[in-house]
Formats: structure tokens, C-alpha cells, sequence
């Protein structure tokens, strides 16, 4: 059975603040099971997003991408994405928008709705831990998964997109 929600997990625990991705993603998958959650969410992280992820978002309901971003706002944005027809140089690495555009094209219909979930990171060197800045921002992150994740629609999660703008 496919679960409605899929999170994607971006980042290379490796390399510093760009572990936002699967530490939140290991914080989510234990926080999910506690709330007996686990159903309604696949969790899938990944060092970069590929063209095979379109794959993913099939029989979804909602998607959220979570990145790490050297020059995203502090603590974190949160915004709704749509498809993008812009190329890449590579298939290998491919921001969400193109992702979305990919099902798009695949499956030739509209992809699920979806957002990104950007957490600001400072130091993105190998070998480095996440700072200390970076898990503060991931902690803030980590709030709002928790109510999107209570409350996985679209009107709900438009609304705490509209909201972190401000």
C-alpha cells in the first residue's frame, strides 16, 4: 500500500550542516512510529534527488522535499513548489521542481502537490559535524514536521507555507 504522503530526505551526512536532511528524516521516522503515524508517510533519503524519484510520487497525495541551504533564511522556508521545465546539466542531480517536472512528462497528468522544506546551514565541509546553528535551525524544522505531518493537506499545509512568509 502506498502511504499519501512522501518525504524526501536530501543531504550527505558527511558533510557538515548538509546532514539537515537525514538527521530530520531519522527524527521523523523515530517521531512517526511513536504516533503510530508510520503508515501515512514513506520516508526516502537520498544524497541528491535523480529522475528515478518521479517514481516515488506516484498514488501520492502530498510530497515535501527536505534540503539543506548555505544561503536559505534562517531558521528554515517552507513554500509550495510546482514543476519546472528547466534542465539540468546532468541527469544525476536535480532540484525538486525538476523532479515534479519529470512525473509530469512520465505520467503525463499533474504531480501531487508539493513543498520544500529549506533548513539553513552554514558549514558544508567533509568530514565536518553539523554545527551548532544548523541543528537549532533543524529543531525549528522539526516542530513544523510535526504538524504537517498531523495534519497532511493540502488547504493545512498552504496555510503554513503562507504562514513562514511572513
Amino acid at each position: 500500500m502506498t502511504a499519501p504522503l512522501v518525504v524526501f530526505a536530501v543531504g550527505n551526512p558527511s558533510r557538515g550542516d548538509d546532514a539537515i536532511g537525514p538527521v530530520l528524516c531519522g527524527q521523523l521516522a523515530n517521531w512517526l512510529e511513536n504516533e503510530g503515524l508510520a503508515e501515512r508517510v514513506d520516508l526516502i533519503e537520498d544524497f541528491q534527488l535523480n529522475i528515478e524519484h518521479a517514481l516515488d510520487l506516484q498514488g501520492r497525495e502530498l510530497a515535501l522535499f527536505i534540503d539543506a541551504g548555505q544561503d536559505t533564511p534562517a531558521p528554515f522556508i517552507f513554500a509550495r513548489i510546482h514543476p519546472s521545465t528547466a534542465t539540468a546539466h546532468t541527469t544525476h542531480a536535480l532540484p525538486p521542481e525538476a523532479v515534479l517536472q519529470v512525473y509530469r512528462r512520465m505520467e503525463g497528468k499533474e504531480p501531487p502537490p508539493a513543498f520544500v522544506l529549506g533548513v539553513r546551514g552554514e558549514k558544508f565541509d567533509l568530514g565536518e559535524p553539523l554545527t551548532a546553528a544548523a541543528g537549532s535551525h533543524a529543531a525549528a524544522a522539526f516542530e513544523l514536521l510535526t504538524v504537517l505531518c498531523r495534519r497532511p493537506s493540502l488547504s493545512e499545509w498552504a496555510g503554513s507555507a503562507a504562514a513562514t512568509r511572513r
